[in-house]
């Protein structure tokens, strides 16, 4: 074996461990994302209905 083949062969083995470790860590934060919007999201609809009933409740 000639050392370009290692070399080379080394490289295809860091690839093939950069490309899944790559994907997963945008899984994560695309994941971690969509997580922290759904909770902005049922925070805020917590917070309009909550106001709306306190609203009217004082009106009626």
């Amino acid at each position: 074996m000639t050392p370009g083949a290692v070399r080379r062969s080394a490289r295809t083995a860091s690839v093939m461990i950069a490309r899944p470790l790559r994907w997963a860590t945008t899984r994560r934060r695309r994941i971690a994302t969509g997580f922290l919007l759904r909770g902005i999201c049922y925070g805020l609809g917590t917070s309009i209905v909550s106001l709306t009933s306190v609203w009217i409740q004082r009106h009626l």
